[in-house]
């Protein structure tokens, strides 16, 4: 899968907001947003003054924000939002399981990654079973009841004991959990959008989608 390889720090400022992309890095006072909170760009502070934006520009970034935070392409997250809204039921619940329920964002959910890149270069490499069948697919899509576990011959690897080491201080939301001491994680009900502390408006996209 195609990725957005521009750097994470102009995409946040640009959104004017932490997406979450850096890891450690998101909660250190050197992070360029809290440093530099305006637009990339020569001419950034000048529009963090003066831009307002009109409806269809406020949309647009509620979609850029979500597509960014869990780092699809457009093509991608366009689909996504096709898939939700051909579902029965809400679409904006439909979007967030489908978003959230891919593998890559549930390794990062669990803890078992810094980042949604992290996750994903780490499912990529098959370090990674569902219901002890080896995986290496980010975009699959996890269903309650799935084991997601680090796989036997990873184990030992330095990464994986040093962020055993972290997980301990993990908090997971509510629709996962997480067995530390196995590396081992489930999915244990539908993640929903009051679950979820997102920095995008779920009904603004599906405005932009609709219109």
């Amino acid at each position: 899968m195609a990725r957005d390889l521009r750097p994470k720090s102009k995409q946040e400022r640009r959104e004017g907001t932490k997406l979450f992309l850096k890891g450690e890095k998101n909660f250190s006072p050197k992070n360029p947003i809290v440093k530099r909170p305006y637009p990339p760009g020569v001419h950034g502070p000048a529009k963090a003054k003066f831009n307002k934006l009109t409806g269809f520009g406020i949309r647009l970034r509620e979609k850029q924000k979500a597509k960014r935070t869990y780092r699809l392409l457009e093509k991608d997250f366009h689909k996504y939002f096709v898939e939700a809204n051909r579902q029965t039921g809400d679409t904006q619940q439909n979007l967030i399981k489908l978003l959230e329920k891919r593998l890559d964002n549930v390794v990062y959910r669990l803890g078992l990654a810094d980042s949604r890149d992290q996750a994903r270069q780490l499912v990529n490499h098959a370090h990674f079973s569902v219901n002890n069948k080896k995986v290496s697919i980010p975009s699959l899509q996890i269903k309650v009841g799935d084991i997601i576990k680090v796989r036997e011959q990873f184990i030992a690897k330095k990464f994986w004991e040093e962020r055993l080491a972290k997980l301990d201080k993990v908090e997971t939301p509510g629709w996962v959990s997480l067995d530390a001491k196995k590396l081992e994680g489930k999915v244990v009900t539908e993640p929903t959008k009051e679950d979820l502390n997102v920095p995008f408006d779920l009904n603004l996209i599906i405005e932009f989608y609709s219109r």
